[in-house]
């Protein structure tokens, strides 16, 4: 056995603006590699990610160098692990059901979507990102989550401010001092939240954890909220967008996604070809060996899905975008126990609704120029900006 390859040139920046030529050299070269910048052992193969997310016993979640403690104010159930994280998910995960979902929220998405579609102009060039996925994937969520008096604005801001802290791997002190704020600004509307609730049960989550039998912890519950509200906006917002990319920059596909509705391909290819949520980290509760390399006990693993993803062994040009490709199980939404607790919401929001209502309204839409669109980020990845014309 030898221990994992060190690189120390690679930095977080590098990683923020172009990982995949790194994670495809990674998975060529040293597959398992000490990477400094992010004080983590990255693993880039789609068999070492999916090992380590099925067993929390030898790989917990419980890693004692997470930023997102300090980002969340919290120890949240994303890092815990066994009945501790089994009793908190499973406090609000009826709020993400497909038959809640059914029940109480999918002809509220469809008309969420037809009005923020209806403020689009057509025939000018707007930018998708700022006017439509940012926005709608805000307003879903606010209203699963029992936050529906919170502004569009407030809760994208939340969502950033908690996603660039949880992303903190350098512990810089600037995104710690914005999530202090926002997470103040947090806990002051959901206390005020938390009467009409109680006095109102219903099947959004905050209502669900608050009136449960046995409910969690209020510190817990409030975490809770804030977790969902830190991956439950971007995800859906960057699968948007970036599917709505890879359809615009191959027409060919896109008309056979029109004429075969094959929406929901288009979804998990999407997020598949850039994860968007790209990285999770796990703790070795022992020492062992991973394909002939050393992991000491209490070595902090950081998953690469968005490499694993790409990975050759599973996905033939994985670089590429292509709904129609061979299917295989991708890792956008991980695996285990710690498996999406939103992604029956992502699937139903974007593949099955805002996709064919979007290219409904708009069937020539366009992307003029696609070099113009700016991806981003480490942790969690998208891009920055959609500027289509719309017609």
């Amino acid at each position: 056995m030898a221990t994992a390859p060190v690189d120390e040139t690679l930095t977080l920046a590098q990683l923020t603006r172009d990982p995949y030529p790194i994670y495809r050299r990674m998975r060529a070269e040293t597959p398992i590699v000490q990477v400094p910048a992010a004080n983590r052992v990255f693993l880039t193969k789609a068999k070492h990610t999916r090992m380590v997310k099925d067993d929390p016993v030898l790989f917990s979640s419980d890693d004692p160098v997470t930023p997102m403690r300090r980002a969340f104010r919290a120890h949240t159930l994303m890092r815990k692990d066994g009945d501790q994280h089994r009793r908190e998910r499973m406090a609000m995960q009826r709020a993400y059901s497909p038959k809640v979902i059914d029940t109480d929220w999918a002809g509220l998405y469809r008309k969420i979507c037809a009005d923020y579609l209806d403020r689009l102009p057509r025939g000018e060039t707007v930018d998708l990102f700022t006017e439509l996925c940012g926005p709608l994937a805000a307003r879903i969520l606010a209203h699963i989550l029992g936050l529906d008096d919170v502004g569009d604005d407030d809760m994208q801001r939340w969502s950033q401010v908690l996603i660039d802290g949880a992303g903190n791997f350098g512990f810089a002190e600037g995104p710690f001092r914005r999530s202090d704020a926002a997470n103040a600004e947090m806990d002051a509307v959901f206390e005020n939240l938390v009467p009409r609730h109680r006095a109102t049960p219903n099947n959004s989550a905050l209502s669900m954890m608050l009136n449960a039998r046995d409910p969690i912890p209020m510190s817990q519950i409030f975490a809770n909220i804030k977790i969902a509200i830190g991956g439950g906006i971007n995800e859906p917002r960057d699968a948007l967008a970036t599917i709505v990319y890879g359809l615009l920059t191959n027409p060919d596909q896109l008309e056979e996604v029109k004429r075969q509705e094959a929406w929901g391909d288009a979804f998990e290819e999407g997020v598949r070809w850039v994860a968007p949520i790209q990285a999770s980290s796990r703790r070795a509760t022992r020492d062992l060996e991973i394909d002939g390399i050393d992991i000491p006990e209490g070595v902090t693993l950081m998953t690469i899905q968005a490499s694993a993803n790409r990975d050759e062994d599973d996905h033939e040009d994985g670089e590429s975008f292509n709904v129609f490709r061979r299917k295989v199980p991708h890792q956008a939404f991980g695996n285990g126990p710690h498996h999406c607790a939103g992604v029956h919401v992502s699937r139903r929001t974007v593949g099955d609704i805002m996709l064919p209502m979007l290219f409904d309204r708009f069937p020539g839409m366009s992307l003029d120029k696609p070099e113009d669109v700016v991806w981003s980020g480490f942790g969690f990845r998208g891009p920055l900006n959609l500027p289509v014309r719309l017609a």
